[in-house]
């Protein structure tokens, strides 16, 4: 068992002291977005052994076992994060895994350099994901029933929004989601950055449901991203519940903190709120026009006192043990690989002492024994791969 040294990006969304209040560090006064524990070659765990990357590379059946590597190869098939949203991130959505293979593909075949800002395909993966809350956490996912939304974009009295809502009425769902979509996406900048104007004015002034979009709108003035958004789901999680975001589906975190698990990928297809490359044609191809509900996940309970995270991926699988002072300890011995993190509390892992913020990794196979230091009761959870 390993202890990890993490790094923390510090994209400008991020927040400036919930990873740092969690750590115990003091604030740095520069946003601190994400941590990651993982493999990643963004930023690679560190162990006493070298680099997680390296550590793997060297003996991959070791680390991650026999099982793991003949399902998803020589490399750790999840990234594990603290996120950390001070500020909105991108609207986006992720591909499934044969739009990544094609598109991954043709953008190798057509030269297109690795790190070019209009590269929509940085590996050949899919890129499901989870995120549970730590804190009350808001977020977008999802498009929210057609009729909903045309009385909320009517509701807000803009004449430039009315084309939209009549596109909403006047279609079946997919085809009126994608319209609209494709309209506010493509329209002229400086009209669809007036509406923008005009419905973030009157998004402020009315407040309740319509109070999210005036707060994007205050993050990216004139974006249309922000009337995209207004196709969307608003959801705030509690501490503990969790979102599932599948492929094709458009989604954005708003504020908070939380961890975050996802298959090893960087793919990101951008809708807006951001001032990266939008590629619309592709875009509009990968999302999935469907209206549903968001899904908040709470996790199910076992006998054995671990609480789990369900979703239909492999590549990952998360867990939450509440450990009480006293109790006995909880053998998570299995034949792939873990990386234990400690939220809350203090917690015993194996001979290693963990904090807030601190994680460890576990080779597959490796005996592992987890509970609660005497002085009070701790929150660990638990990345592997799916049984």
């Amino acid at each position: 068992m390993d202890r990890l040294v993490n790094t923390v990006r510090p994209y400008a969304w991020g927040s400036t002291t919930a990873i740092p209040d969690l750590l115990g560090t003091a604030p740095t006064g520069e946003p601190q977005a994400e941590m990651w524990m993982g493999a990643h070659p963004g930023a690679p765990s560190r162990l006493d052994r070298g680099g997680l990357d390296e550590v793997i590379a060297a003996d991959p059946v070791r680390e991650l076992g026999a099982p793991a590597v003949d399902r998803f190869g020589p490399q750790l098939p999840f990234l594990f994060k603290i996120l950390a949203a001070g500020a909105p991130l991108s609207l986006q959505v992720h591909p499934d895994l044969d739009q990544a293979r094609a598109g991954f593909a043709a953008e190798e075949r057509a030269g297109i350099p690795a790190d070019a800002p209009h590269r929509n395909y940085k590996d050949a993966n899919h890129k499901p994901e989870l995120i549970c809350a730590l804190t009350p956490f808001d977020g977008l996912c999802g498009f929210r029933p057609v009729p909903v939304t045309a009385e909320l974009l009517a509701g807000l009295g803009v004449d430039s929004l009315k084309p939209y809502a009549d596109l909403l009425h006047a279609h079946p769902e997919e085809a009126a989601l994608r319209e609209v979509l494709t309209a506010v996406l493509t329209a002229d900048p400086d009209r669809i950055a007036a509406t923008v104007t005009e419905a973030a004015t009157a998004a402020d002034r009315l407040g309740g449901p319509y109070a999210p979009y005036a707060r994007l709108a205050h993050h990216f003035p004139g974006d249309p991203g922000v009337i995209a958004a207004m196709l969307l789901n608003h959801v705030r999680l509690q501490p503990g519940e969790a979102l599932y975001l599948g492929a094709g589906v458009p989604h954005a975190y708003l504020s908070g903190l939380g961890v975050e698990i996802m298959a090893n990928s960087d793919n990101v297809l951008r809708c807006g709120l951001t001032p990266k490359h939008i590629d619309v044609p592709e875009l509009l191809r990968i999302v999935r026009f469907t209206a549903n509900d968001p899904g908040v996940l709470r996790p199910e309970a076992s006998e054995t006192g671990e609480e789990v995270y369900a979703t239909p991926v492999d590549e990952f699988r998360l867990s939450r043990f509440v450990l009480a002072p006293g109790a006995a300890a909880h053998d998570l011995t299995t034949p792939g690989p873990q990386i234990l993190l400690c939220t809350a509390g203090q917690a015993t892992a194996g001979a290693q002492t963990l904090t807030p913020g601190a994680s460890v990794f576990v080779p597959a196979g490796e005996p592992t024994r987890v509970s609660a230091s005497a002085s009070g009761s701790a929150t660990l959870f638990r990345a592997t791969v799916a049984h």
